[in-house]
């Protein structure tokens, strides 16, 4: 497996993982919630190995080795728009091709939606649109949101080791993920300690019920404006599936190209997983 080159992105303020000669033409891929730039750690070489291209993967402000919103306030999903184009200022990519699983997908389709000269094509990984809240529970995730946001951050969980750390995240996941997918997830959330233990990374901030979210009709809205090509490939174990929520969003993207693939909501970095999904990227994007 092809190992990545550590970058600092955005003058330092977002980190991230590369696959791939420098001079090669450049994908940006964006991570889930709680996730980090490992989410592609093994999808990565296999796409830098068949297409020639370069894979560079961020860690979304608050995620991974990134620096945190500064001040006090809380994330919200159109904020990370700003790292997608602040990583593709940083690597001179004026129209990105996007590789995006679950949140980077709300985050990839908010960027097409609103400015589509920044997106070529749409890659997206158990993944449309975003949460939403109905209009008449406007008020009620407004309360919530601004009673979390009054409450003292928790102190980020502290693990005798990495192993223990994994366990808690396979045991603690908002989606369900085995020991080996977890694996490098973790490994790039810790900050090892002075006295051999190990302390999470992310930005307690994100553990917050955002005070906002858009409502069912304004994310119809957005996927609707959506005209650059879209692949969206579901773990047939994923999130998505034939709820009637997420027919209702693929129903409303044009051109959109759906695959239902064998694993999880991790599906491409599921060990028994990730090579079906860089064949399916592959065939798509070559055809």
């Amino acid at each position: 497996m092809t190992d990545p080159r550590s970058l600092d992105l955005a003058e330092g303020r977002l980190a991230a993982l590369s696959w791939g000669d420098a001079s090669a033409p450049a994908w940006l891929a964006l991570h889930g919630w709680l996730d980090n730039a490992a989410s592609f750690a093994r999808l990565a070489p296999l796409l830098v190995e068949r297409l020639g291209i370069r894979v560079v993967a961020i860690d979304f402000s608050g995620h991974g080795l990134s620096v945190p919103l500064p001040g006090e306030g809380d994330y919200a999903l159109w904020d990370y728009c700003h790292d997608l184009l602040d990583a593709c200022d940083s690597l001179g990519i004026e129209k990105a091709t996007l590789l995006a699983h679950s949140m980077g997908a709300g985050v990839a389709c908010l960027t097409a939606a609103a400015l589509p000269e920044r997106v070529s094509r749409l890659m997206l990984i158990d993944g449309l649109g975003a949460l939403t809240t109905d209009s008449g529970d406007v008020p009620k995730q407004l309360r919530k949101g601004l009673l979390a946001h009054r409450r003292p951050v928790s102190p980020p969980p502290r693990y005798p080791d990495v192993r223990t750390a994994v366990a808690a995240r396979v045991a603690g996941g908002a989606t369900r993920i085995d020991t080996e997918t977890a694996q490098p997830l973790v490994e790039r959330n810790l900050i090892a300690l002075p006295d051999g233990r190990v302390q999470l990374r992310t930005d307690g901030r994100l553990l917050r019920p955002s005070p906002l979210r858009l409502s069912p009709e304004q994310l119809l809205a957005i996927l609707a404006t959506i005209r650059c090509p879209l692949l969206l490939m579901e773990g047939a174990a994923g999130i998505l599936g034939d709820r009637e929520v997420a027919q209702r969003l693929r129903s409303v993207v044009s051109g959109l190209e759906r695959r239902v693939l064998k694993g999880g909501h991790h599906l491409h970095l599921e060990p028994g997983s990730v090579a079906v999904v860089a064949d399916t990227i592959l065939a798509w994007y070559r055809s």
